[in-house]
């Protein structure tokens, strides 16, 4: 029976397109990684303030509104060839990031305005990525894809936690933006080597011109997002996850890591790693795992993630924290993977851009989340803002699966299928 799992969890990769996306993937969230711990440090090491710790953090998803654009976009002219483009600007971003600190010049407003300019387009890759990896994989085989697919921002985070903020302190942000781009770089190259996938166009009727097009386009992609239960539920659960879940992970743990345990950048890393090692655990027990009721398994990986955040946000010991980052981490990986599975096997093939463009769109709940846990973290205190955003967001994911559990717990249901 392992040899059978083994065999199954590597079946993606004998498509060749696959391999190639893989590492491009996989390249690409490494640098994400990095780039993320390294600016946060910056900034806060610069001006000592939690506030811009999360403008920052909120800044890098600026674009999440205009994700549905990007997956237009991509639907039109191939999810392939806009990954291509998306990867090339992160390149001349960074590099950007890397002659001003190099040349002595740079400055957290600096910063800021770049961040700003990635945060619009950086936000669409992971939807965009999705959608070319439905169009790649035959249906049978995407749970595991997914999940493969979902080890490489894993693994970045295990990577970017260790060495990003121990290099930035060894080598300075200017040596370490030289291997970020090259990293982005080296991305846009693999990528190039994939083989077009045929793309499935929907017809237009005649009479219209080509902004009515593209406005009917936007229009059909976000109402069509929208359409069944199983899709709802899926994108009510990535937004308040967004919300109330991913900054106290996400943007806040720089905060977490000086102010509550009283430690540098190392151990930042270790609290960031430990979250990535469990979240690539779940993603790895997905891949070899067949026949999951998959609407079951976000229910339970939902309200299991919010339980352990409420533990989480009560530690304050180092070694006790970092084994409950592990198994918020799989809670969580279950969770966002068993949503994207969801919204992949209902979406029709000339419309996935679109709809992963929308799932992209409620991660806009993010940048809200980190706004308000700043300042909530002023007023009332860290712990007292962790227990009211783990406790709400417990609240509202009982209600999504309440008001939609016809379409997510029978065994029956669309959603549940193998």
């Amino acid at each position: 029976m392992s040899s059978t799992a083994r065999r199954s969890a590597l079946a993606p990769f004998r498509i060749r397109n696959y391999r190639f996306q893989w590492p491009s993937d996989l390249l690409t969230s490494w640098a994400f990684e990095v780039e993320t711990l390294v600016l946060g440090w910056y900034v806060l090491a610069e001006t000592g303030s939690v506030l811009l710790l999360t403008v920052l953090a909120s800044l890098q998803y600026v674009g999440t509104l205009v994700a549905p654009v990007f997956g237009m976009i991509g639907d039109r002219v191939g999810h392939r060839d806009l990954l291509v483009a998306m990867r090339l600007a992160y390149t001349a971003l960074s590099s950007t990031i890397m002659a001003l600190a190099l040349s002595g010049h740079l400055a957290p407003l600096n910063v800021m305005i770049i961040v700003a300019i990635m945060g619009l387009i950086r936000p669409s890759d992971l939807g965009i990525r999705g959608a070319l990896l439905a169009d790649i994989m035959p249906a049978e085989q995407l749970v595991g894809a997914i999940s493969l697919s979902r080890t490489t921002q894993d693994s970045a985070r295990i990577v970017g936690a260790l060495t990003g903020a121990g290099l930035f302190a060894a080598l300075g942000i200017g040596l370490v933006y030289v291997a970020i781009a090259c990293l982005y770089l080296a991305a846009a190259v693999l990528m190039l080597c994939l083989t077009r996938p045929k793309k499935s166009v929907a017809t237009h009727p005649p009479g219209h011109s080509a902004g009515a097009r593209l406005l009917r386009d936007l229009k059909d992609g976000i109402v069509y997002a929208w359409n069944g239960p199983g899709m709802r539920a899926a994108l009510s659960v990535a937004f308040l996850a967004n919300l109330t879940a991913f900054p106290l992970t996400n943007g806040l743990l720089p905060y977490v890591a000086r102010d509550i345990f009283h430690t540098d950048q190392t151990g930042l890393g270790y609290l960031s790693a430990s979250f990535a090692v469990g979240s690539l655990t779940g993603s790895i027990t997905l891949s070899l795992v067949s026949g999951l009721r998959i609407a079951r398994l976000l229910i339970g990986a939902t309200l299991a993630w919010y339980a352990m955040l409420l533990v989480f946000v009560e530690i304050r010991t180092m070694p006790v924290a970092m084994t409950c980052l592990v198994l918020t981490g799989i809670a969580q990986s279950m969770s966002m993977i068993a949503a994207a599975v969801i919204l992949m096997r209902t979406a029709s093939a000339h419309l996935r851009g679109r709809v992963m463009g929308v799932r992209m769109m409620v991660i806009y709940g993010l940048p809200l989340g980190l706004l308000a846990a700043g300042s909530l973290i002023d007023i009332i205190g860290y712990s007292a803002m962790g227990s009211l955003y783990a406790i709400s967001g417990f609240i509202a994911m009982t209600a999504v699966f309440v008001r939609w559990r016809k379409g997510l717990w029978p065994t029956h249901a669309p959603a549940n299928a193998g």
